[in-house]
């Protein structure tokens, strides 16, 4: 069935017309069996097969309408056919119809012969047929408990996976695009018996030993044993399943070839197996001591044949082994040992016999502890244990800088002579009769590193000390160390050079560099050096101002008494100083309006300390270079002066017993009142900065003008003169010029000291005239600020006398008296 249906898949389907539809099922060599789907109203379906490439009959087939599957038979085979399917009702027409298109399978093939060479399988030899593309031979038990179809393309063909000494019927069936034909007519043969499973072992270098398991079915056994690279070999038959082969060559591999007989004399299948025999005994030809960081010995023996592994064994339960070489080198090995060494071949078959033994004689043991005593400094000693077996020691001592020595002793110590700060290797080595141990031990001693030599300390800062020294011989680090600083590490370096910081000022260090190493530490047995430190800064206590261009300085004495100390005070256009060996130093021609820092220093024969902490000195205001006194009126003044240096603002007072005026101001200049006419006052300005400080600043005196005269009136006489009266104010006896100015004329007179009046002649009468009468001052020159009367005077025969006083607000022909006062 499962044939069929794979046919099934590789047939053409064709849809015919009205629905129904043709498909082919199998087909043989001589048949081609379709189906259809069933039509509506069919009575009967006819089915026609005719040749499509080539002449021949057509041939056909009736099946009722309920039939939708059959056969066309007496076909050709391996031939080309189209089949036409018709539906036909009862009256014979034709309903509907479907074709296609299907290939006869080839002819039936015949076997030949049919025989069985190996126990799995049965070689089948047939005839080819036209048409086949391959065929398939099919094999079955005859108790029907195995059944198996291979493909072949050709004869023969060979069945296999088949039990040996069984029957089998076997047919074959040709095989082309349409299908397969039906089975030949089936032929027995039977499968030969199963070669014997021969196991192989060679128990000694000649033997070997073939065994293997019974045969079922089998009544003899061939063995036939033949020596690889030869031609000659032995066959025996025997019924045992065990033989013995002996008087073989060692190590030579054999092959052995054995089959099985049945009952019926047939051979079965053969099986070849090949076995090498045992190597021969090696024999040792040479055993040499190695000398080395690892004492060993190397093991020489001569080749053994078929040898594929050679295994050296010594007494000592060491080994080695090799598959090329002929020697063997075991390490490591025992010093000072007598042993002996075996050699054993291996292969496949396994073990040669051990060869003779061979002795060997190993070096002494090395030293395992060595080292070196120094109970004196510069007297050293190289110490070993004693280790047994020895004759004698040689002992080398090589120093860093390549030189040697060396002692032979059968003690255990060698003196030398070391010095310090160098290193020594030092290596002692056991003889016996075999020799020298074939290495050693070294051990390095390093004495203790030199102390330094020409350690210069300098002060680099005020508080720290650069230390610096030659390098020297052994030392691998530094240690600087001051002990005025609890002995604290400054400096852990490799560098000869130190600095020691955040040191106290004026303070003298024991600084020592202790070389160290790291195998013997630090030398402290070094002498120090002594360095001391700058001075330290001085602060500025007070600063106090004894003049005008002096400061009194006050500050800390915190040095030793040899110290000298130096204030120096910088201002923008200069600086100033002074020196003092004690708390307190002058600083003078200190300029007025400036300000300055000042700072204090100290020095000593080992440096300067740093500057102190600076503070702020501000000199007094300068005063103003002149001061002038301009009165304005009889009592009002105007007072200018140049700028001060420093000054901000002024206080500038005019003072006399009669009393003073005063006025605070930013300006150059300051109007005041309240001044009393015929009075001398002094002049005084202070200067002030911003910060308050005042600058007192006295000047040459200054006299305020003599009184103008009151209750002036002018009369008409009887002469027709005219007198000016005026009554005269202050202590003083001065002139007075009168002045009259008429519309018609002026007139002008002079009054003598002490008179009160001034007769005038009048040319025209009936005129107004201005009146001013003024004093004139001690340097001759008129007050100039008195105040002008207006009169109008009537020609006689009128009411003389009546005068008519007038107040203008204007004052002409004023001259300021000014005077220039030095500064006192």
């Amino acid at each position: 069935m499962l044939k069929l249906l794979l046919l099934f898949t590789f047939t053409s389907v064709c849809a015919a017309q009205n629905g129904i539809t043709l498909s082919v099922f199998t087909v043989t060599s001589k048949s081609i069996t379709v189906q259809w789907s069933s039509y509506s109203g069919a009575s009967s379906y006819k089915i026609t097969a005719t040749p499509k490439n080539s002449p021949g009959r057509s041939v056909f087939a009736q099946f009722s309408g309920n039939s939708v599957m059959g056969s066309v038979i007496s076909l050709s085979p391996n031939m080309m056919y189209s089949l036409q399917l018709e539906a036909v009702d009862g009256a014979l027409n034709v309903l509907s119809q479907a074709e296609t298109e299907e290939t006869t399978a080839p002819a039936i093939p015949s076997i030949q012969q049919a025989y069985s060479k190996h126990s799995d399988s049965i070689t089948v030899e047939f005839t080819e047929v036209a048409g086949a593309t391959s065929y398939i031979l099919r094999a079955q038990s005859k108790t029907g408990d195995f059944f198996s179809e291979i493909t072949v393309s050709s004869s023969p063909g060979t069945v296999v996976k088949l039990q040996p000494y069984t029957d089998y019927e076997l047919s074959v069936m040709s095989v082309n695009s349409g299908g397969r034909s039906q089975p030949s007519y089936p032929v027995e043969a039977r499968t030969v018996v199963m070669a014997p499973m021969l196991n192989t072992t060679s128990p000694d270098n000649g033997t070997i030993l073939v065994t293997w398991p019974p045969v079922k079915d089998a009544v003899l056994y061939t063995l036939c044993i033949i020596r690889e690279s030869s031609s000659s070999r032995v066959k025996l038959n025997t019924t045992n399943t065990t033989v013995t082969f002996d008087g073989l060559e060692a190590g030579t591999t054999y092959c052995i070839k054995g089959n099985a007989w049945d009952s019926e004399g047939k051979a079965g299948d053969d099986l070849t197996v090949c076995q090498i025999t045992r190597p021969p005994r090696p024999n040792v030809t040479f055993i040499m001591v190695s000398p080395g960081r690892s004492l060993g010995i190397d093991v020489y023996w001569a080749v053994a044949q078929g040898a594929e592994v050679y295994v050296v064994r010594t007494t000592a339960g060491q080994n080695c082994s090799l598959t090329m070489n002929i020697h063997c080198y075991i390490t490591p090995v025992e010093c000072g040992q007598n042993h002996s060494v075996i050699v054993e071949a291996f292969n496949s078959a396994g073990a040669s016999e051990p060869s003779q033994p061979a002795d060997y004689i190993t070096y002494p043991c090395p030293l395992e502890n060595i080292w070196v005593e120094e109970p004196v400094a510069g007297n050293c000693s190289v110490v070993w244990d004693d280790v047994p077996m020895v004759e004698h020691y040689m002992a080398f001592i090589k120093r860093d800088d390549g030189t040697e020595k060396s002692c032979n002793t059968t003690g255990t110590t060698c003196p030398f002579s070391c010095l310090c700060g160098y290193s020594y290797l030092t290596t002692v080595f056991p003889y016996n009769q075999a020799g020298s141990s074939p290495y050693a031990q070294v051990r390095n001693y390093t004495t203790i590193p030199c102390c330094p030599r020409d350690v210069t300390v300098k002060l680099v800062s005020t508080e720290t000390l650069e230390v610096m020294w030659p390098e020297v011989k052994g030392a691998e680090l530094y240690e600087t160390t001051a002990a005025q600083t609890n002995a604290v590490i400054h400096c852990n370096d490799t560098a000869p050079t130190c600095a020691l910081s955040d040191l106290r000022c004026n303070t003298a260090y024991s600084v020592t560099v202790t070389p160290c190493s790291e195998l013997r530490g630090c030398n402290r047995t070094c002498t120090p050096s002594t360095h001391e430190t700058a001075p330290c800064a001085p602060e500025i206590l007070n600063m106090t101002q004894t003049d005008n261009s002096t400061f009194t300085v006050l500050f800390t004495n915190p040095n030793n008494p040899k110290a000298n100390y130096t204030i120096t005070a910088v201002g923008r256009y200069g600086s100033h100083t002074c020196q003092s060996t004690n708390s307190s130093c002058e600083l003078t021609q200190l300029p007025c309006g400036s300000t300055y820092e000042v700072m204090a220093e100290a020095t000593t024969t080992v440096g300067r300390s740093l500057p102190g902490y600076s503070k702020t000195l501000e000199t007094g205001p300068c005063c103003p270079m002149y001061v002038n006194v301009t009165q304005v009126t009889q009592a009002m003044t105007n007072v200018t002066w140049s700028p001060g240096s420093g000054a901000r603002s002024y206080i500038t007072a005019l003072t006399s017993p009669r009393g003073h005026a005063k006025c605070h101001t930013l300006d150059n200049h300051c109007l005041m009142g309240c001044i009393t006419c015929g009075t001398n006052y002094s002049v005084h300005l202070e200067a002030i900065s911003s910060t308050g400080h005042k600058s007192e600043c006295k000047y040459r005196g200054f006299s305020s003008s003599a009184c103008c005269p009151t209750s002036v009136k002018l009369y008409r006489r009887a002469d027709n003169s005219l007198r000016v009266y005026w009554r005269s104010l202050g202590a003083w006896m001065l002139n007075h010029t009168v002045e009259l100015n008429g519309t018609a004329a002026d007139y002008t007179c002079v009054a003598a000291a002490g008179s009160n009046y001034c007769d005038i002649e009048e040319e025209t009468c009936g005129d107004v005239y201005t009146v001013v009468v003024a004093p004139v001052g001690p340097n001759g020159v008129d007050v100039n600020f008195c105040q002008p009367r207006r009169y109008s005077v009537l020609c006689p025969g009128s009411n003389a006398g009546m005068g008519k006083y007038v107040l203008t607000e204007n004052i002409t022909g004023m001259n300021s008296i000014i005077c220039n006062l030095l500064r006192v």
